[in-house]
């Protein structure tokens, strides 16, 4: 599974400790997620999109994303 979990942070200025104190995860967790080392469910998918007020598409793949400025 492919996301722009650190795309959107960045965009936001929304630190991993900050996401993940929001999200009631520890904030290795995000960084699991961020490297791919770690698919969420889809509740916590669906948190995630909530969080950033997105659709889950918009923050979640399962083909990777096209690079920005291709």
């Amino acid at each position: 599974m492919h996301n722009r979990i650190a795309v959107l942070r960045a965009e936001r200025g929304v630190s991993r400790r900050e996401l993940a104190d929001a999200l009631g995860v520890h904030y290795q967790t995000v960084g699991y997620l961020e490297r791919g080392e770690y698919s969420p469910s889809l509740h916590l998918a669906l948190r995630i999109a909530a969080f950033f007020d997105v659709p889950v598409e918009v923050a979640f793949s399962l083909d990777p994303f096209p690079r920005i400025g291709a």
